[in-house]
């Protein structure tokens, strides 16, 4: 009978060793391709060493601000301490997938971050800052390792300010929490109809008069109800520079979109000469696609696009120049016999065509200054729209220069595969999954979380062409920073997890488990965000 007893004891604290060791499982957003858990945790003591090749000082400045502010911990630099609590370490026989990815391993004996590149390292980093737990005054980590790496290299967040804008302070935040994400591309989409919001100092119109409206069509498209309110605001160029280093410091690249040769009315409004029709206009109140493009058969309206990317290029370290090119009303070339006869001189059948055929013209000059166009799909020609006829859409001889990247974010999945067959790479930002000014009943957080990037079928040989994806905050109702974090948030994470967790990896639970501490800090931050389901 005490035998009995004593080996009930042993077995029963046995039992409830085994649950205390029971690993407790990472939570991280975007969810890790490769997770294998180890017994027990690691306690991090009260000041926290850190050891680190000086090529990745700039990181090692972000992990030292978030154990400080996430944490309340103390640091101390060690560089060549090999017995440090957090080592960082390079390694470049990585292979070219995995070069940004990062594994770490978390042991008795420490922390470590490995990584070919220092890209990598930051990506840890932020691994690392949700894998701490605090309990009772004490920093613990599970230990185990991860082999972590993006599924694509364009994970982008796409804010539009041509219709609201927005600020310096409002975009840090955003690139503050794309850096959370992992996100690596701040799509900026600075020109509109509506507002022109970056300085060129050439044309200083732009921004004294194609800044500024004088009022903002309300509730939805076509409401034909206006606040009365003027709205205003650009970028200087300093301030361009401003939060294109503050990106860079968090390895995020800054695409700019320059809208051409549609989505041009602000431009036209500061001077009417840039316009086909040559008449003057107001920057328009009203949303919705505009009627007025500019004159590409006019040369000085080419040299004047010219002038403007030489300053664009300038501010924006970025390879790639993003040229808009969508939602063209072709009726102004129609009715102008100066873009008729440039369209019969060069052999251009179709409206359609003209715009591949200008669209190209600014390929060859973006490349000469050693940029990469990128574009709406439009600008491979296909019609998507139904003010579009199918004569004006009908395929000519005019083809889009090779090396351009097609944004997909219209039509059946086919122009995709099309696109792809003939050789270009293709950003997929699909409408109906990606696009954060429709509603939380038109995209759910499930929904958003369950886009592939790679449609259906796709043969394996073009996969690779698919560079990632994108979601989109257009502009035209988020006249509040509040109405625009709706919106945004808790989205933005499934996105996250969409252009960087392999499709075999994803785990709808174990994301919205993963998304508790975001919605705990975002409310503390002051950020009212949308449904979580």
């Amino acid at each position: 009978m005490k035998i009995n007893l004593i080996s009930g004891i042993c077995i029963s604290l046995l039992m409830l060793s085994c649950k205390q060791e029971a690993p407790l499982n990472y939570q991280v957003i975007p969810t890790p391709q490769s997770v294998a858990y180890k017994t027990g945790h690691l306690e991090l003591p009260s000041e926290v060493k850190i050891a680190f090749p000086e090529s990745v000082k700039k990181e090692v400045d972000v992990l030292q601000e978030i154990l400080s502010s996430d944490f309340n911990c103390r640091t101390i630099l060690d560089p060549q301490n090999t017995l440090a609590d957090i080592q960082l370490e390079l390694n470049t026989g990585k292979t070219e997938k995995e070069k940004n990815g990062y594994s770490i391993d978390v042991s008795s004996k420490g922390i470590k971050i490995t990584s070919g590149t220092s890209t990598g390292i930051f990506y840890g980093i932020q691994t690392l800052r949700q894998i701490i737990r605090a309990n009772e005054g004490k920093l613990t980590v599970q230990k185990g390792t991860i082999s972590d790496y993006p599924a694509f290299e364009w994970r982008a967040f796409m804010l539009d300010e041509g219709r609201h804008f927005k600020g310096k302070e409002v975009v840090k935040q955003l690139l503050d929490e794309m850096a959370r994400l992992k996100m690596n591309v701040f799509h900026w989409h600075l020109t509109e109809d509506q507002g022109w919001r970056i300085e060129i100092k050439k044309y200083p119109m732009l921004t004294e008069v194609g800044s500024y409206r004088d009022s903002t069509e309300i509730n939805h498209f076509g409401s034909n109800e206006y606040d009365g309110k003027p709205h205003q605001g650009f970028y200087t160029q300093d301030d361009i520079k401003e939060i294109v280093t503050y990106a860079a410091d968090r390895h995020i690249m800054v695409v700019p979109e320059i809208e051409m040769p549609g989505h041009a009315s602000a431009a036209i409004a500061a001077y009417p000469w840039l316009g086909t029709t040559g008449k003057k206009i107001k920057v328009p109140c009203k949303f919705g696609v505009q009627y007025d493009i500019y004159n590409v058969a006019d040369p000085k309206v080419v040299n004047f696009l010219t002038d403007v990317i030489d300053e664009v290029i300038t501010l924006f370290p970025s390879p790639v120049f993003h040229i808009g090119g969508d939602e063209v009303r072709y009726d102004q070339w129609n009715e102008s016999p100066m873009v008729q006869s440039y369209m019969k001189k060069n052999d251009l059948a179709t409206p359609a065509e003209l715009q591949v055929y200008f669209t190209n013209t600014v390929s060859n000059i973006l490349a000469s200054k050693n940029k990469r166009m990128m574009g709406w799909n439009e600008i491979t020609g296909a019609k998507l729209h139904e003010y579009q006829s199918e004569k004006d859409t009908k395929e000519g001889n005019e083809k889009l220069a090779a090396g351009t990247i097609v944004h997909f974010w219209k039509g059946d999945s086919s122009l995709i595969v099309s696109t792809l067959k003939k050789g270009y790479e293709v950003v997929n930002s699909f409408h109906e999954y990606t696009y954060l000014d429709y509603d939380y009943k038109s995209i759910p957080m499930e929904k958003a979380y369950n886009f592939n990037p790679i449609p259906a079928g796709l043969p394996t040989e073009l996969q690779s062409k698919v560079l990632g994806t994108g979601c989109q905050m257009w502009g035209e109702f988020i006249p509040t920073t509040e109405s625009m974090n709706y919106k945004v948030y808790p989205r933005i994470a499934a996105y996250a997890e969409v252009g960087w967790t392999e499709a075999g990896n994803k785990d709808y639970q174990k994301f919205k488990l993963a998304l508790a501490s975001f919605l705990t800090r975002w409310s503390s931050m002051g950020i009212k965000y949308g449904p979580t389901e």
